[in-house]
């Protein structure tokens, strides 16, 4: 396998676009991948674009490379589209990443992109419902039901007030403060954390600052998740151009290099085999050559506050049950041991969900090249991403890990 850098990175803001489709954002975010690359759209040889939700809430269920990419005038190449729920682009760029790999093609073109946003809310949620097994969906919102709803005797608010997905991470955050003592507080600060680090970033979504009393007095969403410990919707793109390291000498001067790249489905047996993100972990760091000791930033998938604390444990940054101590001991703050979700994480950057993925890995190539403002950090020279999409039996059905360095 050749080694493959990323030579460009672009992105749009995170927001609610009523007017703004997913052409115009998937331009925004395409031209500036380019625009940084220093190479021309006709330079392209392949292009991979990820979306998961267009067939629903737009009805463009089919060609959705070939539409958003021909109307800037990319056409004739090979295009690929992939759907992987959340973890839609992370998927779009691992395939990216093998074609230009494998000595198929030296200059790869990878874009998410999504809208989420819809004045008819049910229809959006509608699309989170979608990314479980829907034969077992109203089983599942039945035995999710949060204590509230159970105790008022009322049916399930998942899929139409709030993503179903809410209460999958609200069910796991009370297990996690049953079995290790893990608090309220817990979650909430890390939800400080991100909305902080979002205020330093101009594609949040969000960029306003909360204290812990306002994260923990904000709605209720599903017990112990407030609105906001929650990822919001949103619509957005961003895009990455991957080049072979013959064509990255001839083209840039501060090129970010792949270094793992892993993505794998959900098992029956994780008790025996571990979580999903911890085998897409070990696969990137064997393939990296490398650690958890070795990673300086992370960007991973915390669609709510609980989660990222989880999957603290699940990449192997703290033992079973001690990501508490990650956050009491401000490690994962910008300026100590191990920054988390600089960009603010799907908490306040937001959270299209074909887009988010790339998006992170775009956060990563900013920090490695040193050009992440004020929410940089000192000396980062080696990221991850993790990134998860759907839901199957308990757990995510595809998760990817991506290893950067400079």
């Amino acid at each position: 396998m050749r080694n493959v850098a990323i030579a460009g990175a672009g992105m749009t803001r995170f927001a609610k676009y009523q007017d703004r489709g997913l052409k115009e954002l998937t331009d925004e975010a395409v031209s500036a991948a380019l625009e940084s690359s220093g190479i021309d759209k006709s330079g392209l040889q392949v292009a991979v674009v990820g979306n998961a939700a267009a067939g629903l809430i737009t009805g463009q269920e089919c060609i959705r490379a070939q539409v958003v990419l021909r109307e800037m005038g990319i056409d004739k190449i090979p295009m690929v589209n992939t759907e992987n729920a959340c973890a839609s682009s992370s998927t779009a760029f691992q395939i990216a990443w093998l074609y230009v790999a494998s000595g198929l093609y030296d200059v790869a073109l990878a874009v998410g992109v999504e809208k989420m946003f819809v004045q008819d809310k049910a229809k959006s949620m509608a699309a989170f419902s979608g990314a479980v097994d829907v034969e077992q969906l109203r089983e599942l919102m039945s035995n999710l039901k949060p204590p509230s709803e159970k105790k008022a005797g009322k049916e399930s608010g998942a899929g139409t007030k709030r993503s179903l997905f809410m209460d999958i991470y609200g069910a796991a955050a009370r297990a996690h403060m049953k079995r290790y003592g893990t608090t309220k507080e817990h979650y909430a600060r890390i939800a400080v954390k991100n909305h902080n680090n979002g205020s330093l970033n101009p594609n949040a979504q969000y960029q306003e600052r909360y204290t812990l009393e306002e994260i923990l007095a904000s709605p209720m969403v599903s017990e112990p998740l407030t609105r906001l410990m929650c990822s919001p919707i949103g619509d957005g793109a961003a895009a990455t151009v991957l080049v072979s390291e013959e064509k990255a000498k001839q083209i840039t001067t501060n090129p970010v290099w792949v270094k793992g790249s892993a993505i794998v489905s959900g098992a029956d047996n994780r008790g025996e085999v571990g979580s999903a993100t911890g085998r897409a972990a070990q696969r990137a760091f064997e393939m990296a050559g490398m650690t958890p000791r070795d990673i300086n930033v992370i960007e991973l998938h915390d669609a709510t506050a609980p989660a990222e604390l989880m999957i603290y444990e699940e990449l192997g940054l703290c033992e079973e049950g001690e990501g508490g101590k990650l956050i009491d001991e401000g490690a994962t703050e910008i300026g100590g041991r191990l920054p988390v979700n600089t960009s603010g994480g799907l908490l306040a950057k937001g959270h299209p969900v074909g887009a988010t993925g790339i998006a992170q890995i775009y956060e990563i190539w900013l920090q490695l090249r040193g050009e992440a403002g004020g929410r940089q950090v000192a000396g980062a020279k080696v990221g991850l991403t993790e990134n998860g999409g759907g839901m199957v039996r308990g757990e995510a059905a595809a998760t990817t890990v991506h290893i950067l360095a400079k």
